[in-house]
């Protein structure tokens, strides 16, 4: 996993976390944080991108089954 994967896949959990919030409490973390201006939607617009690039993750296959098991090796 690449750092900016790294990076996007933290936006969205943040984002993931935020609409939690509000869903169960009618809480807005991102706009009691940055208020509702540029900055706030510059945080969803972020949060947007990073869902975009996480969807690149569901297309990388797992490491566990794209190994093949070597024959001959013991531990």
């Amino acid at each position: 996993m690449s750092t900016l994967q790294r990076i996007a896949l933290v936006l969205s959990i943040i984002g993931a976390i935020n609409w939690g919030l509000i869903g169960f409490f009618n809480f807005n973390l991102v706009e009691m944080l940055f208020g509702d201006d540029f900055l706030a939607r510059l945080i969803y617009g972020l949060v947007g991108i990073a869902g975009l690039i996480n969807i690149g993750l569901l297309f990388v296959p797992n490491e566990e089954r794209s190994r093949s098991p070597q024959a001959g090796t013991t531990r």
